[in-house]
């Protein structure tokens, strides 16, 4: 039986009105952030250490969180990115052989404002039929306040994400069978992607989002990897700018969720901001070329606009089983491939992992 802690009281504020009472754990205070939920029923940790949810309040819609614990090997990056936490039952008595903690005490390190014993179901029904609203998590009394919260609520908006989560200078990570140099454009990225990198005989250079063509071809590597990150790709005008530069080097490119959005911008496309966003470990996407359907992990709450494709230059190559959403695009005169989806994600499926075995292909004809 899953145990936690009676605790004192804290809030829900959504920007329509809407209040709803649970109870608090992690860090006390009030935050305010964009709410979404992800429905995979494992991989907490790496939610909570996911960049590409910065500035959001993360509803998890699976009920029980915190059964196994916490542990720093499968941490996505150095620290939390998340604004606030949404459970519906949180385990203060993990049991893994791999635990070093609980999810308490994590939040707690983190500075992050958690909230249990919410109906989950309901927020995330609420989230589905209006789309992603904000909200805040308080501890104090959101009844006092709730005038004076809502202007703030309505008034946020995530802004220059991308530049607040990336690394602030170049930092290099060496493969034990060397075979490769691919430099890894950090939008906001998680760890795994270096290290699938890094597992295949590449070594990884980590630089800057606003890093420059001339500096990349000045670094010479094999490989260019744009990463995931988080915000509205758009407002990445510089980083967009630049990649439209780095995409005529003729150095491979694999784009992942951010990079692949970033990386369509950079070629005329478009993108949208979707009603409620994909995210979670079940998603099902469709190989146009192989025709075939994987199961992906995503976290996105922008897609590229299929139309928008220009055709002369590239093609979609996976679209979102579901919504028929763009997950993928391939570039025609260029060696270049970039997909919506995580196929580096853990915990979540493997299937597309192949993907980092490509880009490797891509690199060794080169």
């Amino acid at each position: 039986m899953a145990l936690f802690n009676k605790s004192e009281k804290a809030y829900i504020l959504l920007a329509d009105g809407t209040v709803l009472t649970g109870q608090s754990f992690g860090a006390k205070g009030t935050v305010i952030g964009e709410v979404v939920f992800t429905t995979g029923m494992t991989g907490y940790q790496e939610t909570l250490t996911d960049p590409s949810y910065y500035g959001q309040i993360v509803v998890q819609t699976f009920p029980l969180i915190g059964n196994y614990g916490v542990n720093k090997e499968d941490f996505e990056s150095t620290k939390s990115y998340v604004s606030g936490y949404i459970v519906r039952e949180w385990c203060n008595a993990p049991s893994n052989f791999r635990c070093e903690g609980n999810i308490d005490d994590f939040l707690k390190e983190q500075n992050i404002i958690g909230i249990h014993s919410i109906d989950t179901r309901s927020l995330t029904r609420k989230i589905r039929e209006y789309g992603v609203m904000n909200g805040a998590i308080t501890t104090e009394d959101v009844f006092a306040k709730k005038d004076e919260l809502l202007k703030l609520i309505k008034a946020y908006t995530i802004k220059d994400a991308v530049h607040t989560v990336t690394v602030p200078e170049k930092c290099e990570y060496k493969a034990e069978n060397s075979k490769y140099k691919v430099v890894l454009i950090d939008l906001g990225y998680k760890r795994n992607i270096r290290e699938e990198l890094l597992k295949r005989g590449c070594d990884v250079i980590v630089v800057p989002d606003r890093t420059t063509a001339a500096e990349i071809k000045e670094i010479a590597p094999d490989g260019i990897m744009l990463s995931n990150g988080p915000g509205d790709p758009s407002e990445n005008t510089e980083v967009i700018k630049n990649v439209a530069e780095i995409s005529k080097l003729g150095i491979p490119i694999f784009g992942i969720c951010m990079g692949h959005q970033i990386m369509a911008l950079a070629h005329g496309a478009k993108t949208e901001k979707l009603k409620y966003g994909h995210r979670g470990a079940n998603q099902p996407v469709i190989d146009l070329a192989l025709d075939k359907t994987f199961v992906t992990t995503q976290n996105h709450g922008y897609a590229v606009l299929n139309d928008s494709v220009d055709t002369s230059i590239a093609e979609v190559s996976h679209i979102n089983a579901n919504d028929k959403t763009c997950e993928g695009v391939r570039y025609k005169n260029e060696k270049a491939f970039t997909v919506q989806f995580h196929p580096e994600a853990h915990g979540g499926p493997l299937d597309t992992s192949y993907l980092f075995d490509e880009f490797v292909q891509l690199m060794e004809e080169k």
